[in-house]
């Protein structure tokens, strides 16, 4: 039940199209991802970055779970685990406090957060990219 590695990190933006363009520029490649909220506008726009190829997200201001500061700081970095349902419970059982519920948005991706006891947000996820990638480097 350890945090297995670094999976997804989400930056809120009021304005999506100009942080994927300082992104991209930044970065030197462009989103892989992207996908309209339902005025059309993006609302979540995804890059594959690094080594491992690890996941920078860039969400809509608007999307944001209450609770999120408007100040800097308000990122969630999510680590993969195998089992998201007993990791989450295992938190609660330590004191964490729920942030986010266990929250499955497809194609293998279930994410939730929690604040430790000393008011920090951990991200954990269950992630297939990240199970993929690791399974392509012991091949």
């Amino acid at each position: 039940m350890s945090l297995r590695g670094f999976s997804t990190i989400n930056y809120w933006a009021d304005d999506v199209p100009a942080a994927v363009e300082w992104y991209a520029e930044f970065l030197g490649t462009q989103p892989y991802f992207s996908r309209p909220g339902p005025d059309g506008r993006p609302a979540y726009v995804e890059f594959r970055i690094g080594d491992h190829q690890a996941e920078l997200g860039i969400v809509d201001r608007r999307w944001a779970p209450s609770g999120v500061p408007t100040e800097p700081g308000g990122a969630v970095m999510y680590w993969h685990v195998d089992d998201l349902d007993a990791t989450v419970a295992r938190l609660l059982s330590m004191g964490a406090e729920e942030y986010q519920p266990i929250t499955t948005h497809g194609e293998g991706f279930v994410t939730a957060s929690v604040v430790d006891p000393f008011g920090n947000v951990l991200g954990i996820m269950y992630n297939r990219h990240y199970l993929d990638v690791l399974a392509s480097e012991a091949a």
